[in-house]
């Protein structure tokens, strides 16, 4: 279990996220808002700024999915999604990240066997999930070059990244949270945004994780189409798999729940009542322990008093498959995205490198 220390820290985090995502704003975050304000403006400044230079580009194509709130909004599942159509239309992805959390100071290539908590949890899991290469950097650019340099990738797709301006870019995609949306519409630290709201405006595509529950803008009109709505994301769970399923040697026949039994949900992402409500529509009855975002797990922090099962997220297996219990099961998602989206991405690609693939 979390020691008290992680604990406090874990109930005041929510407690901040709690305030943010409140539609008026709490009273206790009014004394942020000149530090709010100054984030806003330097927001759009750099935006300005990027807007009116000529950035060196690559000879590939470069697709930023980002967001433009603090957390989770599901940019992982769509990243995913983007790498499997993309190579069914005949290029060859790369992933590049700054890894969360990462232990890395230079360009580190990952793969599915990485350290997680060396390369974040986040890159360990896209490259066992889509077979392609990724690079974790803090820099971005170099990212990209080690890319071009080491692989022969012809399209890159950056995993957050939408506020690094350095790194030259053809498509943006904003990921939107359609439960929690802008929560109070403020900046940090007052608020969830890193942008303000208005920042939509100038994206290629919004894709919304959920129903909005609050209208959006429109996506920037580009090449003389029009304005393109924020298209719907649904995250389609897929059967139970073993946490440590890579390793089934230290893994004994276990069966997988089953509707109706009482599970411990296990959650360290940005928005963990996202992944129990999936948990309890699957009809699971679900005993929430709710960890901070990229949470670095240990053993103890599952051992719960009893031998339930525990279900957690794709993102937390990665990093507790080194001492699995044959009782842990994770959750696959896969990314569910209207065919309309991908006829515009495939369209705004083909102006992007005319000469096609």
């Amino acid at each position: 279990m979390m020691n008290s220390r992680n604990r406090v820290l874990a109930r005041l985090s929510e407690a901040v996220v709690r305030a943010w995502y409140r539609p008026k704003l709490s009273p206790f975050l009014i004394p942020l808002l000149p530090f709010s304000a100054l984030v806003a403006y330097e927001a759009r400044r750099r935006l300005r700024l990027f807007h009116n230079q000529t950035p060196d580009h690559y000879p590939v194509p470069v697709i930023v999915v980002g967001n433009i709130t603090v957390g989770g909004t599901g940019k992982t599942p769509l990243v995913a999604e983007l790498v499997e159509q993309l190579k069914g239309w005949g290029y060859r992805p790369g992933i590049i990240s700054r890894g969360y959390g990462s232990a890395v100071d230079s360009t580190q290539l990952v793969t599915a066997q990485s350290d997680p908590l060396r390369c974040g949890d986040e890159p360990v899991m896209l490259a066992g999930l889509t077979g392609v290469p990724v690079v974790v950097d803090a820099i971005r650019t170099r990212a990209v070059e080690f890319l071009l340099a080491n692989t022969d990738c012809n399209l890159i797709i950056s995993d957050d990244g939408l506020q690094h301006f350095r790194l030259a870019r053809q498509i943006e995609i904003v990921v939107v949270d359609g439960q929690r949306m802008f929560g109070n519409g403020r900046c940090l630290p007052a608020g969830p945004l890193r942008e303000p709201i208005e920042r939509l405006a100038s994206v290629d595509f919004i894709v919304c994780n959920g129903a909005p529950s609050q209208p959006l803008p429109e996506a920037k009109k580009s090449a003389g189409a029009k304005g393109r709505e924020a298209v719907v994301m649904t995250l389609a769970p897929a059967p139970l798999r073993p946490v440590g399923d890579a390793q089934p040697e230290k893994l004994q026949a276990f069966a997988p729940p089953e509707p109706g039994d009482i599970v411990y949900g296990v959650a360290g992402i940005g928005h963990p009542e996202r992944f129990f409500q999936s948990l309890r529509a699957q009809g699971f009855i679900v005993a929430e322990q709710a960890f901070p975002d990229h949470h670095a797990f240990s053993a103890k922090d599952l051992s719960f008093p009893d031998q339930r099962a525990v279900i957690m997220t794709a993102k937390d297996a990665v990093k507790c498959s080194a001492f699995a219990e044959s009782h842990w099961w994770y959750l696959p998602v896969r990314a569910n995205i209207p065919d309309t989206f991908w006829r515009a991405l495939f369209a705004h690609l083909q102006k992007c490198s005319p000469s096609g693939v």
